[in-house]
């Protein structure tokens, strides 16, 4: 029997861009929200030594430029098992390019499942290492609660739920076409009040969260990445618009995109909103809508 994992994405309620660093990568302070919408991985020995990956997704990479390869053989090495085989396949879910942290789940669940799956070798330490070393975004994924994150987001600070958000309903909306993380950090050299942020903006929001002050939050909402990405895509502010002209109290764009998020008092509210928007856009793109 396969040991099977959940993959959820995430939303950012809140990404500050602080600076560029000497090192190439960018301080930041962001505000993650796990989203109940998750790829699914199996894991299986075999005999063959190395990793095999296998997807339903065609346009995904199977080799070393899928994170979950490299993952899988980070964990290998740090484990001195090289010489054991491992099938996993991925049932892609969650879009790609999609600023959900699609990929950071995948490669967050390989190393917490390959775990199970090879007895427990490493310790929570030991993957919070190999995490921070495949990605900015991996850390996080290696819990299931709300964070802070700091630094190029692998600091990691998981908070309480927000019981304002319990009940909320949430729309998330990828228009069919992606945005390179890269060409967006690339692309702030262009926006200097994006690129240097005001730090303790997280703060103000989570305070605003915690004391249940919706209207508050829904003004605190911030993706210094929206700068460059809605002046290539203008159509991204268009869906913003559009959600809190429906009864949205905030709408984002999350990560460096191209998903569009959108907060309802509650899940019928926000499945109200579906109609009129694809009357509007059109349905070609791919919409779930959730309970928070």
């Amino acid at each position: 029997m396969p040991l099977i994992r959940s993959s959820p994405c995430k939303v950012n309620l809140l990404l500050n861009i602080l600076g560029r660093r000497a090192d190439g990568f960018h301080d930041l302070e962001t505000l993650f929200l796990p989203i109940p919408l998750c790829d699914v991985l199996s894991f299986e020995e075999e005999v063959e030594p190395g990793v095999r990956l296998t997807c339903d997704h065609p346009e995904l990479p199977t080799d070393r430029s899928n994170l979950v390869v490299r993952a899988a053989e980070s964990f290998l090495g740090e484990c001195g098992m090289t010489g054991r085989g491992v099938c996993i396949h991925l049932s892609k879910r969650v879009p790609l390019a999609a600023g959900l942290g699609g990929g950071s789940s995948n490669a967050a669940q390989t190393l917490i499942g390959l775990n199970d799956l090879l007895g427990h070798p490493l310790g929570p330490d030991a993957l919070d290492r190999l995490a921070a070393t495949l990605g900015s975004d991996v850390n996080f994924f290696l819990q299931d609660r709300p964070a802070r994150a700091t630094g190029r987001g692998e600091r990691v600070d998981p908070v309480p739920a927000f019981e304002s958000l319990r009940g909320c309903g949430m729309v998330l909306y990828h228009p069919g076409f992606g945005i390179s993380t890269a060409w967006a950090y690339s692309e702030l050299a262009h926006h200097p009040e994006a690129l240097n942020g005001r730090p303790g903006r997280v703060e103000a929001l989570v305070s605003a969260l915690r004391s249940g002050d919706l209207g508050l939050a829904g003004t605190l909402l911030y993706n210094s990445l929206e700068a460059p990405a809605l002046r290539k895509h203008p159509v991204l502010a268009l869906y913003q618009r559009f959600f809190r002209d429906h009864g949205a109290w905030a709408s984002l764009m999350s990560g460096s995109g191209s998903t569009t998020f959108a907060l309802f008092p509650d899940e019928a509210a926000a499945r109200a909103a579906v109609g009129p928007f694809e009357a509007r856009f059109g349905a070609a793109g791919w919409m779930r809508v959730v309970r928070l």
